[in-house]
């Protein structure tokens, strides 16, 4: 081992140097360090025959999956919100984080210290051996080893890409939920969303709940869920939601009903997302109290999702969509919020995005363009970014090297009561944060 360091930017810089490639997808090196690692299994008890399935029980007395293609992290910040109004302990698993590491490992609503992911990352690397990981997969493990030792009443995992392959996916959970599925990852995923579905529905397990969280799944997540005799849960089928008026909506199925604030998380999707986040904490069967589920609602935060700055009478909001699925989601959100004066959009996109079709997507609903560059491997610059938008007939007024020069640009420009929407990637929302939150 060659560690630097013992700090957590000494391992982060080290892990991400373990595996030639960034993404490498399959289970089998993941799950045969999981084993070793004997995750949550008892002091002086083997797991049996070394089944990781059978160690990674002890995780927590519960555990809840959450993939799609849109909408996990705002699903999971539901869960965590409700389920620790409940009284429970919680941890969340999620990524990609905005600002700090950190952020992707929570117990009790409460960022991981850099102690506890410094060893957990120790705990991986006296398991793995000579077995290559990815950065995502030393994560992955190390935040179960961090819920391992923490008494956890339920941990939430989100997934980080697909759901067959990912590395999230060596946990059975006890209810799976599908929150949306969309073009994504094409390279990674397949051309379509029936092919997208069939890797999302890995998720799924035999004769356990699926939260479906759009009315209409592919059918290949279906079919998934029926050949595995997992009973589906479907929005629009077995729960429904509806706004109420201006400050409320509610949530109901069969047996069951809920009057509930209209959430902080202000999209008009994050309803979908609040609505599958109770269907699955029903679908686990432990009691909730009614007040519980009002709170935890009203509670839920995640930095990036249309997060609203005001800055001289300018709205500045900030969001990290980046498809063409998440940017009809916000030129809905824009349509539902209008403002009297000009609404700018600064945008920043990976190179292996569809810029084009989230621009296009946007169109209508913004009057000026503003791009930006992105540095690092996936990245493209503002040209490069402004030449395949140009092809798709979108014409951008600026361009910078930066989000936050082209924020700044923008914001010289922009007058109180008109709207800047900047978006495009984490990468984008985090740039744009770093800037707004300096005072840049």
């Amino acid at each position: 081992m060659n560690v630097p360091d013992s700090s957590l930017s000494g391992w982060l810089d080290y892990i991400e140097r373990q595996h030639p490639s960034a993404i490498a997808m399959g289970l089998e090196r993941v799950r045969e360090v999981a084993a070793r690692m004997r995750l949550g299994t008892p002091a002086g008890k083997e797991p049996a025959h070394g089944d990781v399935r059978r160690s990674c029980e002890g995780l927590a007395r519960k555990t809840i999956v959450v993939g799609g293609t849109n909408g996990k992290g705002s699903t999971v910040a539901f869960i965590e919100a409700i389920a620790r109004a409940a009284g429970w302990k919680v941890g969340a698993y999620t990524s990609p984080h905005l600002l700090r590491y950190n952020e992707r490992v929570r117990i009790d609503g409460q960022e991981a210290t850099d102690a506890q992911l410094v060893a957990g990352f120790e705990a991986v690397e006296a398991a793995r051996g000579d077995t290559p990981l990815t950065y995502f997969e030393y994560g992955t493990l190390a935040a179960l080893h961090v819920f391992a030792q923490s008494g956890l009443d339920l941990a939430v995992l989100e997934v980080g890409l697909g759901g067959r392959l990912d590395a999230v996916n060596i946990v059975d959970g006890d209810v799976a939920v599908i929150t949306t599925v969309d073009i994504d990852h094409t390279e990674w995923l397949g051309p379509d969303r029936e092919s997208i579905g069939e890797e999302k529905a890995g998720i799924i397990r035999a004769w356990k709940p699926v939260v479906l969280g759009e009315i209409d799944p592919p059918s290949s997540v279906l079919r998934r869920a029926y050949l595995l005799g997992a009973n589906a849960i479907r929005a629009g089928s077995d729960f429904f939601h509806e706004p109420v008026d201006g400050g409320h909506w509610r949530w109901r199925d069969v047996a069951f009903r809920l009057e509930l604030p209209m959430p902080q998380l202000s999209a008009p999707v994050q309803l979908a997302n609040a609505a599958a986040a109770i269907a699955a904490l029903r679908a686990l069967g432990r009691p909730v109290p009614r007040q519980a589920w009002v709170e935890g609602v009203a509670a839920a935060r995640l930095p990036g999702r249309l997060q609203a700055f005001d800055v001289d009478g300018v709205e500045v909001l900030v969001d990290v969509g980046h498809n063409p699925q998440a940017a009809r989601e916000l030129a809905a959100a824009l349509r539902a919020r209008p403002v009297a004066g000009t609404t700018f959009a600064v945008y920043a996109a990976l190179a292996d995005k569809d810029a084009a079709g989230v621009a296009q997507t946007l169109a209508g609903a913004v009057d000026h363009w503003h791009l930006a560059g992105l540095e690092g491997p996936r990245g493209q610059s503002a040209a490069q970014l402004g030449e395949r938008l140009h092809q798709a007939g979108i014409v951008a007024a600026v361009s910078a090297d930066t989000v936050a020069d082209a924020l700044r640009q923008v914001l010289a420009r922009a007058r109180g009561g008109d709207r800047v929407l900047v978006f495009g990637s984490f990468h984008t929302a985090a740039e744009a944060l770093q800037a707004l939150r300096s005072g840049g």
